[in-house]
């Protein structure tokens, strides 16, 4: 997954402003097995249905943003806690 460089360069968290990172390959991984066994909500406290075709993790590693069909998903409320991975 790619991000346009000058379009990741203006990226930043929608609540904190924080800026953001493209994910990792592993991050990805642990995201989309959580997907698959319907153990991920988002910030929104809906269930994450739909595995992730990439992500941008804000900089605290708190909150990763999905990419979906290469476009970002730049909402607070689509924002996925880490904490759910640990």
């Amino acid at each position: 997954m790619s991000v346009d460089k000058d379009l990741l360069a203006i990226l930043c968290c929608p609540e904190t402003k924080q800026p953001v990172s493209l994910a990792g390959t592993d991050l990805l991984t642990k995201l989309n097995d959580a997907v698959r066994k319907g153990n991920l909500r988002n910030t929104g406290k809906q269930p994450v249905t739909d595995e992730l075709d990439g992500g941008l993790v804000r900089s605290d590693l708190k909150i990763v943003y999905p990419i979906r069909e290469n476009i970002p998903v730049m909402l607070i409320e689509e924002g996925i806690p880490l904490e759910q991975l640990t």
